[in-house]
């Protein structure tokens, strides 16, 4: 089939527009670059976009998030690529509750020194280690930060930047999560404490590296905060800056191929046939992705590539989505999120939902009640979302034959999972689980549909130490021309992809180093 060639021209071309490629279109356009940003999926905004049902909507990703408050960096970022346009506010003082068995529950809030006087009255003989501990939040937090940019920095600056830095990078890059609070935490039950929201980040306490847990939790420590008008405000905000500089974000274009020549990317190749070019291309659909299905053999041969190609996807997750109708602030709902460990063991929270096994560990967020937006209506509609995460064993059968094959097994299989999760939030909720009108269960198989993620892996590559330390997972790839932004290149979740937008536009553009201030 001949090609047909596009006759627009841009400066950018951005593939995938979840966060982090919305942030790398926007920060671009702002600074007057004309980008075309392209999307597989029928609706903008990756995993910042809703769905709705019997008049419910949802967010399909997007919980909570830190520092996006005006005066945060997040926040401030947020402000000047949508002109002010997106709205975060506080979930109030209290973020998270954890609860461990045997009763024991504690809560997560802003101020930080709030929630270490918290923490050093359920644990008074562990005050030197609690403070211990915030304290290594702080350092690991910076030498995550150092790495991320040296991932936008051209050579040599970033190996001087990396070896001026290294002892620090080193020390907490280079450690799980795990190894560090137990140096520094001799109680058990208050280590699995700090490691309980590791679902934030998707890498357990034996397996990611301390600085991105530093990161997620650090991001946190100033509160909070949620969307007004939901997750969906985001596209909506950033699509018209892209537009008035010229561009275009266009839904429902899924890209089959990175297009080069000499060994520099040109351009990209829709899977309709359509050849576009540009003088950039920024993937943000995930480093692996990006290595395994967009980029030619010769280059999926160096060595930067084939170190991508080995990392693992992240962890998939099982979620329901509820619609209610009642008072649900008067029946136990709050706008705090629930974790829920059945054990003391942090690690042990991989559903192996298959096997018919018990739930270990569970998420609930009611996202109504934080949107001031929201208006329940005559009926008080609200909404809720219980998630586990799984492991991709799980629907490996379906995926491999495909669920459609066998409609019948997948509708039961996932009748089951909906009907073990819903036990698990009426022992959580009695008195909320009730008003449930509706519910609707979200599957990794899903997940890999919409967002084209191997295995489910909403989190992007995994969250380990090597991760970390990759000299791969930079913003300028060895490819002239060619760019990656969002989660891989700096941090896991909504805050983590947005800087790793600004991070592959500041690749590009490095103007945008100044709005990190």
């Amino acid at each position: 089939m001949k090609a047909k060639t596009s006759t627009n021209e841009f400066d950018v071309i951005v593939i995938g527009s979840g966060m982090g490629g919305m942030t790398t279109a926007a920060a671009l356009s702002r600074l007057d670059h004309k980008v075309l940003l392209l999307e597989q999926a029928q609706t903008i905004g990756g995993l910042t976009h809703a769905f709705t049902r019997n008049g419910f909507t949802w967010d399909v990703g997007l919980h909570y998030c830190g520092t996006f408050g005006h005066d945060q960096l997040a926040g401030r970022i947020l402000d000047w690529l949508s002109g002010g346009t997106i709205e975060f506010r506080s979930v109030g003082t209290v973020y998270d509750t954890l609860h461990f068995p045997d009763g024991f529950e504690i809560s997560v809030g802003r101020p930080a020194s709030a929630y270490k006087m918290e923490l050093k009255d359920r644990f008074p003989d562990n005050v030197a280690e609690i403070d211990a501990y915030f304290e290594a939040l702080l350092s690991a937090e910076e030498a995550s930060h150092m790495v991320g940019a040296e991932r936008a920095m051209p050579e040599p600056f970033r190996s001087a930047h990396h070896w001026w830095n290294k002892r620090k990078i080193q020390r907490w890059c280079s450690r799980t999560t795990g190894e560090v609070i137990s140096e520094l935490i001799s109680n058990p039950k208050l280590a699995a404490v700090l490691s309980a929201q590791w679902g934030t980040y998707g890498g357990k306490p034996k397996e990611a590296s301390f600085a991105i847990h530093a990161t997620i939790m650090g991001h946190y420590l100033g509160g909070a905060a949620y969307p007004v008008g939901g997750a969906a405000a985001i596209a909506r905000g950033l699509i018209p800056v892209i537009e008035a500089a010229g561009g275009s974000a266009r839904a429902r274009t899924s890209v089959s191929e990175i297009l080069l020549e000499d060994g520099k990317a040109i351009g990209v190749r829709t899977r309709s046939g359509e050849e576009i070019n540009a003088p950039f291309i920024v993937s943000a659909i995930g480093a692996g992705e990006t290595v395994k299905h967009l980029l030619p053999e010769e280059i999926r041969e160096q060595h930067w590539a084939c170190e991508i190609a080995t990392f693992k996807p992240s962890i998939c997750h099982f979620e329901v989505f509820l619609g209610f109708e009642g008072d649900i602030a008067r029946h136990g709902a709050t706008r705090s999120n629930h974790w829920f460990y059945e054990s003391w063991d942090t690690n042990d929270g991989i559903w192996a939902a298959a096997d018919g096994g018990p739930i270990l560990m569970m998420f609930v967020s009611l996202p109504s009640l934080k949107d001031p937006a929201h208006d329940p209506g005559p009926s008080s509609k609200h909404t809720g979302e219980m998630l586990v995460f799984a492991d991709w064993s799980s629907v490996a059968e379906f995926a491999a034959e495909g669920a459609a094959a066998r409609a019948d097994k997948w509708d039961a299989f996932k009748q089951s999972i909906e009907s073990k999760m819903m036990r698990f939030f009426v022992e959580k909720f009695p008195a909320l689980a009730p008003l449930v009108v509706f519910r609707e269960v979200g599957t990794p198989l899903a997940t890999a549909s919409f967002t084209g993620h191997e295995k489910g892996g909403f989190y992007g590559v995994e969250t380990t130490p090597r991760r970390m330390l990759s000299g791969a997972l930079n913003a300028r790839t060895p490819v002239p021309g060619l760019f990656l932004a969002g989660q891989d290149v700096m941090s896991p979740g909504i805050a983590g992809a947005l800087s790793g937008g600004m991070i592959g536009a500041a690749a590009i553009d490095p103007r945008v180093f100044q709005k990190f201030r």
